[in-house]
Parts: structure tokens; C-alpha cells; sequence
């Protein structure tokens, strides 16, 4: 349930809104690949976590006997992971501080940031898994009600919402939108994240049928909000937005005055959720690479988290656009994405850590078809960024 959470926020309302007001139903199979492809490698990670009671860069870092690559890999890792995940904090506090100013009204906005850092922060300090599992499945609930409902209000066409799921197409200048959606679906810090977070919750091999089921039906909660959001954005009349509030404004006329505080929730608790993930993801991710074998509660893992949501709250506050971190990130995610993948496939398929419980041949198929799409979207998305595509 973390781990849907994380994937559903800010970024992921905005592309999704976008893709249905650009594109209509016609992405929806994008979406449905990314989640398909989360499943698949999301599932060896957990798997990974279970049978090693290990992270993921734990364990790579064992299997790795070269020095070199085993620090090229470290430095990818922490460069990505760590100082992305600063810098894309500020969008998650934004994302959550538009949702108050739907709430709430926009008088005390300079505040909002404040306060929703300070929950996170309490959140993060008390340091449970079990308290944060059920913040996230309340805040999980909130965001799907308000999207779902949403969605259903605009009374979509089944047949052509079948039709964009199932028969693959690519409208004129949709390239760039559809690796937007696959590549805030498919996220590299959720990898470390759930092989770190799953020994909190399982202990034993006999729980591994429990964490499948746990992936599968979190994810794909998560997969139908994010599809949701792109149904609902495509009864927006005039297909005029220019910001993800726009939608509300959009299903006015359907939902009253009332569509604004729906999109008010699903934001705030997209923003809350992604807001408490990233800073907990680098700190497991830190923790792993530097060798710490820290837990939750310990104070050089809460510095790195503190850090981190430090960080995106003095960006937001002070008007700060980490515009330069950011497409950085977003080159460095480009080049982890299929690294990790790699890595993770290597590892899950090596019987002196997994044992029995290595790889398939149907799941090592899947591993290598999503590695080559993330090579080919990692191409791309640093293309873009370097204005080559």
C-alpha cells in the first residue's frame, strides 16, 4: 500500500490529467503496461526483500566483486535517489499545498507547506511501520474515492475506455506523454523502497504468497485511481488546462460547486503520501549504500529523511524552482530505471541468494521485455531533457 501510494502523486495527477485531455481514452493501455510492469518488478523486489531480510543495494552490493562497479553503482544510486528525491519533495509539498488551497481557500498558503511538513514530519518520526501503513491506507482510500467518483460522474464510454486499454495505439505527438505516464508508474526508488520496507512487515518465507497478493492488489488500486484521473480528464470542456485544478473546474457543471473539494482530497492526500515516501525511500536507499543498517528510528536515517523534507519545504517556501536539480534527476532516473532493472533481474535469477525461490522463466521473459522498454524510455526521457528529441 506504500508503495501504490508513492507512485500516485502529484506528477502522476498531472500526467494523467493531461494524457486524457490531450488524448482522450487512447493512452489507457500505457497506463496498464506500466502497471503490469510495476507488478513484475515489484514483486522481485519484495521477493528479494523477504528471502534476504535485506535492501535491494544491500544486496547488490554483495553480489558485486568488482570495487569499481560496485561504486559506480553507489554513486548512480545516491546521485539519483537522494538528491532527486530533494528536489521532486518540493513538487509533493506543492502538490498537497494546492489541495489545501482547494479546501481551504488560498489566504493561508504561505502556511500550507509548513504544516504539511510538519505531519510528514511527525509521521516519519514516530518511526511504526504499522502507524504509517495506516495513514497510507486512509490516505490510499481518500485519493481513490475522490478519483473514482470523479471519474464515474462523467459517465465515460465503457466500450471506448475497453478500446484504449486493450488496442495499443499512438496518436500524433503523443511519444513524449506516453513515456510521461510509464515513467511516473514505473518508479526506481519504489524498488529500494519495498525490498527495505517489506522485512518490517514479513519475516519468513511462508509470508511470500501474502506480499504477492499485497503487491498485486495495492498496485492495481493505484494503477485504477491513476486511470481514473485520465478518464475523468476527458470530459473537460474546451480541453483548456493549465494547471490540475483546471479539472475540478472542468466537472463543474457536472458536480457543482462540490468537484473542487473532491480533487481538493485526491491532491492533498497524493501530495501527503509522495511527501512521506521520498524522504523515506532516500534514507533506506542512504542507509544501504553507506552500509549503515539502520532502522527507522535510527538518527542517521532520520537525518537523511529530515534532509531531504527540509529540503522541499525551503524550495516551495522561498519560491525556489529546482528547475536545474530537477531535469538532473530526471537524467539520472533515466539512466537508473534500466541499470536497477538489470541488477534486480541478475540478483532474483542467482541461486546462492534466492535459492528455490529465484526467477521463473515466464517472470525472467516479463523482467527482460520491461528492461528494453526502460532502455528505450530512458533514451528518450534524457533526449528530452537535453532538447535532442
Amino acid at each position: 500500500m506504500l508503495i501504490a501510494a508513492a507512485f500516485i502523486g502529484p506528477g502522476t495527477v498531472t500526467a494523467c490529467t493531461l494524457a486524457g485531455v490531450g488524448f482522450g481514452y487512447a493512452l489507457l493501455w500505457a497506463m496498464l503496461l506500466s502497471i503490469v510492469a510495476t507488478v513484475v518488478l515489484q514483486e522481485m523486489s519484495a521477493r528479494l526483500g523477504i528471502i534476504t531480510q535485506k535492501g535491494l543495494a544491500d544486496a547488490i552490493k554483495n553480489e558485486l566483486k568488482t570495487p569499481w562497479i560496485r561504486m559506480l553503482l553507489i554513486g548512480i544510486v545516491l546521485a539519483a535517489i537522494v538528491i532527486g528525491n530533494a528536489a521532486y519533495e518540493a513538487g509533493n509539498i506543492g502538490g498537497a499545498t494546492l489541495g489545501m488551497d482547494a479546501l481551504f481557500g488560498e489566504e493561508y498558503s504561505a502556511i500550507y507547506p509548513f504544516v504539511i511538513g510538519g505531519l510528514a514530519f511527525i509521521l516519519l518520526y514516530v518511526g511504526s511501520y504499522k502507524a504509517m501503513e495506516k495513514v497510507f491506507v486512509t490516505l490510499v482510500l481518500l485519493m481513490s474515492l475522490s478519483f473514482l467518483l470523479t471519474a464515474i460522474i462523467t459517465k465515460p464510454d465503457i466500450l471506448e475506455i475497453v478500446k484504449g486499454m486493450f488496442v495499443p495505439s499512438v496518436p500524433d505527438g503523443s511519444i513524449l506523454m506516453i513515456i510521461a505516464l510509464v515513467g511516473t508508474t514505473v518508479v526506481p526508488y519504489n524498488l529500494f523502497l519495498h525490498a527495505s520496507l517489506v522485512s518490517e512487515k514479513w519475516k519468513s518465507k511462508e509470508d511470500l504468497p501474502n506480499a504477492r497478493k499485497d503487491t498485486i492488489i495495492s498496485i492495481a488500486l493505484g494503477g485504477m485511481v491513476s486511470m481514473a484521473i485520465v478518464i475523468a480528464a476527458t470530459a473537460i470542456p474546451g480541453k483548456e488546462v493549465t494547471n490540475v485544478m483546471d479539472l475540478a473546474k472542468g466537472l463543474e457543471p457536472l458536480y457543482s460547486n462540490s468537484a473542487k473539494y473532491f480533487m481538493g482530497i485526491g491532491l492533498f492526500a497524493a501530495g501527503v503520501a509522495s511527501a512521506i515516501t521520498a524522504p523515506l525511500a532516500a534514507a533506506y536507499v542512504a542507509s544501504s549504500c553507506l552500509g549503515w543498517n539502520s532502522g527507522l528510528k535510527d538518527l542517521k536515517f532520520r537525518i537523511v529523511w529530515m534532509i531531504i523534507l527540509g529540503l522541499g519545504i525551503f524550495f516551495l517556501s522561498f519560491g525556489i524552482k529546482p528547475i536545474e536539480i530537477i531535469k538532473f534527476a530526471q537524467v539520472a532516473n533515466g539512466i537508473l530505471l534500466p541499470v536497477i532493472a538489470i541488477f534486480l533481474l541478475w540478483i532474483v535469477n542467482k541461486s546462492s541468494v534466492m535459492g528455490k525461490y529465484r526467477n521463473t522463466k515466464t517472470q525472467n521473459i516479463l523482467g527482460l521485455v520491461i528492461i528494453v522498454l526502460a532502455v528505450v524510455l530512458g533514451v528518450k526521457s534524457i533526449f528530452e531533457v537535453l532538447g535532442l528529441f
